[in-house]
């Protein structure tokens, strides 16, 4: 049971409200995270500056499968509802790939040099050795590049920690637990 409300369109915040309807019109529907967030004017347009902000980095592909990865270690099952749809029916991954994703790996090599270095981002709190930054170096990654995979490892977190602490009701379609997989 969801541990915030979900707000109904005419209880939303005023600062948040534009926010809110852009993402309403963009996904054809109002998120449970998204109706919660918006109680926050700051946290919630903050986060979606940096959203929008980040979905210029890298490929779609890539920051899906980051998400996917992040959002598997932080154990949002949240998360993983909504970056299992966008991966299947934005980015196009297939299944196996959203699986390979969720265990923070890729069948493309440099996407997979991008997805084991979020995950290792995330497993170790930042703390990465020269060694995790070779691989992604390696297949062509600049520094600015994984300063942008860094961001994308805290974004997610940052909504990964958020629906985490109020278990909201999903939206997506549910996936298997991460056992099953």
């Amino acid at each position: 049971m969801a541990r915030t409300a979900a707000l109904k369109p005419e209880h939303v915040p005023a600062e948040s409200k534009p926010t809110l309807d852009a993402f309403t019109k963009n996904i054809g529907f109002t998120p449970n995270m998204m109706a919660a967030f918006a109680q926050s004017p700051i946290a919630f347009n903050s986060w979606a500056t940096l959203l929008g902000s980040l979905s210029k980095a890298l490929d779609v592909k890539t920051r899906d499968s980051i998400g996917l990865a992040v959002s598997e270690v932080n154990g949002c099952n949240y998360c993983l509802t909504v970056h299992s749809f966008t991966a299947e029916h934005m980015a196009k991954l297939s299944p196996d790939d959203i699986i390979l994703a969720r265990k923070g790996r890729a069948s493309d090599p440099k996407r997979d040099a991008a997805v084991q270095f979020a995950r290792k981002v995330i497993e170790t709190r930042g703390h990465v050795s020269d060694a995790d930054l070779q691989p992604v170096r390696e297949v062509g990654y600049t520094d600015a590049n994984i300063i942008e995979i860094v961001a994308l490892v805290a974004m997610y977190s940052l909504t990964n920690f958020f629906n985490n602490v109020f278990d909201h009701d999903k939206d997506f379609p549910a996936v298997a637990p991460a056992g099953s997989i």
